[in-house]
Formats: structure tokens, C-alpha cells, sequence
């Protein structure tokens, strides 16, 4: 898979197209704190591309501020990884070296990744901007409907903010269809934090029922096996129950 097609589908307007090359001296001055993240940012990416910047006047959606954050445009780049490149590590790097809310798509081997993050003020540093959390997903361009909904056009309109939002909310859904079998964006802020509290603790169970069916492999000891059994059997009953939530929730947000 290439970046064609996620681009494609967020219908970009051409007033708002850039498609300039962004120098690498920018992010190692912006986004590289330590030495090593320098090393990942000189050795890790081939080529990052500026494919455009969303701005009010471009896109007719307003811009957003209140005492936590001011978004004033939304920058689309693409960055072409080289294969030794620590993507998830770079990607953090990426978001934090551009001022604005970023829409990152890179290329790492067959691999595309879409991530997003919000950012806002540094309560600590007076004009710094720091990145909350990164949300980044591998793309599979078979899913048709996660890619039919990017559209600008089809997305949240009272302001930059809100606009952001609506492609992590269909990020969110994605994840969770990924479970589900179902992909449904949800329109309700309580809904949209409640899917991404099941996602965080759908993984978490996974993780730690992987974990423990390692261990119960490796035991010798029967009474001990039966335990390690129990407490999967129990995991794996409250797994059940965060994936039902994921599936029903939208059900019960439209009543």
C-alpha cells in the first residue's frame, strides 16, 4: 500500500495543497531531544512531504481556541521510512517537531500507518506547544468504509478542533470494527471516550491473558496450572464483556 489512497480519501481541496519537501534540519531542531532521536531522525526517514495545510480560509472551517489549545490550521504530511526506521518512535518525533495538529501517514516497508495526536499549551513552558496521546493504526486499504468516511467534507465542521476530532473518532472506530466486525463512528463525546476506554482495556486483558497462558504452558506444578487456568477463565469472561460494550455501544448512544 502506498499514501495514494489515504490521501485520496480525506478529498483535499487544492487551495490547500502544498506538496513541499520538508528539511530534516527542521525536526532535528524541533522534535529531537535526545541524541538518539537525532540518530532516528537522520538514519530513519528517506523523504517527509508537506501535502498541505487546512486553514479556515482554505477548508470554511473556523479556527479553535480556548485556554488549552489554539488551532489555527492542520498540517497533512507523509514521511517515507527507511527500513532500519523505529516507526512508532519516529512518529511521536514527527508530531512533536510540527506546531500544528498533525494528520502523519508514513510508509515503513509494505507498511502505512495513519497517526493522530492533539496538542495543546505546555503548562510548563509559556508558548511551547506538547503533543497528548498518539494514536497511530496500520492501514489496510480493503476497508473500504473507514476510507469512505475521511473525507474533509464528512467530517465535523463547527471548528479546527472538532474537525481533528472527527478523524480520531473514525481512528477510534476503526480499532474497534477491528474487534467488532462492525465500524460505526460515534457522534457522542461520552460514547467516543467510552470506545476508547474499551480499546485500552480490550489490549490490556489480551496482553495480560497472553502472558498467563505462557505461564501455564511452562508449569509444572498441577494445583498451580489449575490457577493460572482460573484466572485466564476470568480474564477472558471480563474480555467477553469490554468487547460486547464495543459492539453495543453505539446501539445504545442512538436510543
Amino acid at each position: 500500500m502506498s499514501f495514494a489512497p489515504l490521501i485520496s480519501a480525506l478529498a483535499i481541496p487544492k487551495e490547500a495543497l502544498v506538496e513541499q519537501r520538508v528539511p530534516k534540519k527542521l525536526l532535528l531542531e524541533q522534535g529531537a531531544p535526545t541524541a538518539a532521536d537525532k540518530r532516528q531522525i537522520q538514519d530513519g526517514i528517506e523523504e517527509i512531504t508537506w501535502v498541505a495545510a487546512l486553514k479556515p480560509i482554505n477548508i470554511g472551517v473556523p479556527a479553535f481556541r480556548d485556554e488549552v489549545r489554539e488551532y489555527l490550521e492542520i498540517a497533512v504530511l507523509t514521511a517515507a521510512l527507511r527500513a532500519s526506521a523505529k516507526p512508532p518512535r519516529l512518529i511521536e518525533l514527527i508530531h512533536r517537531a510540527i506546531p500544528y495538529p498533525l494528520v502523519l501517514v508514513t510508509e515503513h516497508g509494505d507498511a502505512v500507518t495513519l497517526s493522530l495526536a492533539h496538542k495543546r499549551w505546555s503548562q510548563g513552558e509559556a508558548g511551547k506547544v506538547v503533543i497528548e496521546d498518539v494514536r497511530q493504526i496500520r492501514l489496510n486499504v480493503a476497508e473500504e468504509d473507514f476510507f469512505g468516511s475521511l473525507a474533509i467534507s464528512r467530517l465535523p465542521r463547527q471548528n479546527l478542533y472538532t474537525l481533528y476530532q472527527g478523524w480520531i473518532d473514525r481512528e477510534v472506530a476503526l480499532e474497534a470494527a477491528r474487534i467488532t466486525g462492525v465500524f460505526e463512528i460515534p457522534h457522542l463525546e461520552d460514547h467516543a471516550s467510552g470506545m476508547r476506554d474499551g480499546l485500552t482495556e480490550h489490549a490490556r486483558l489480551t496482553r495480560d491473558i497472553t502472558l498467563l497462558r505462557a505461564q501455564a504452558s511452562k508449569e509444572k506444578q498441577i494445583n498451580r496450572r489449575v490457577n493460572l487456568n482460573i484466572e485466564i477463565k476470568t480474564l477472558e469472561a471480563k474480555l467477553a464483556c469490554v468487547t460486547h460494550s464495543l459492539s453495543t455501544g453505539l446501539a445504545n448512544e442512538s436510543h
